[in-house]
């Protein structure tokens, strides 16, 4: 069954800009938002500024992608957990999103037969830890993308 898979690491706030988060991180985002509006034609801009260090690599289970992000943020948790103190006061939030895809066959990639068994996957002590300590969520969305080509 094709798998796509990621991971991130996100704080959100309607007040906040991307840009002054990081400057009280002093950590680079992989990618960010700018607050707009969701109802803005013709292009739908975020209701939220959001600030995101992700794992997008293929052929790492979702744990290992975790992995990946906490090695970069861990150095920074007390920064992550007083910003995320800050904006939750303001509406805001952080949050560690994993992302999976199944059935996607429009992402299956040639010698997926010798691929990793990505289906498998745990929250070790470190995510646990490093979750509580900064008061973020754990949100996790999984999608059949088996009927897709059905609903096109």
């Amino acid at each position: 069954m094709p798998l796509r898979q990621y991971a991130y690491f996100a704080l959100f706030s309607q007040h906040t800009s991307a840009d002054d988060m990081t400057s009280r991180l002093g950590i680079t985002p992989d990618e960010v938002t700018v607050r707009g509006s969701r109802f803005t034609e013709p292009v739908v801009l975020p209701v939220d500024h959001s600030w995101m260090v992700v794992c997008r690599e293929p052929g790492l289970r979702v744990d290992e992608q975790m992995t990946r992000i906490l090695d970069r943020l861990q150095p920074h948790t007390d920064r992550i957990r007083d910003l995320t103190r800050y904006l939750a006061g303001a509406g805001g939030r952080a949050v560690l999103q994993i992302v999976r895809y199944f059935n996607d066959t429009d992402q299956a990639q040639p010698g997926a037969v010798d691929a990793p068994d990505l289906f498998g996957w745990h929250l070790d002590r470190k995510v646990l830890d490093f979750l509580s300590a900064t008061g973020a969520e754990l949100d996790i969305d999984e999608y059949d993308m088996a009927g897709a080509e059905h609903a096109r």
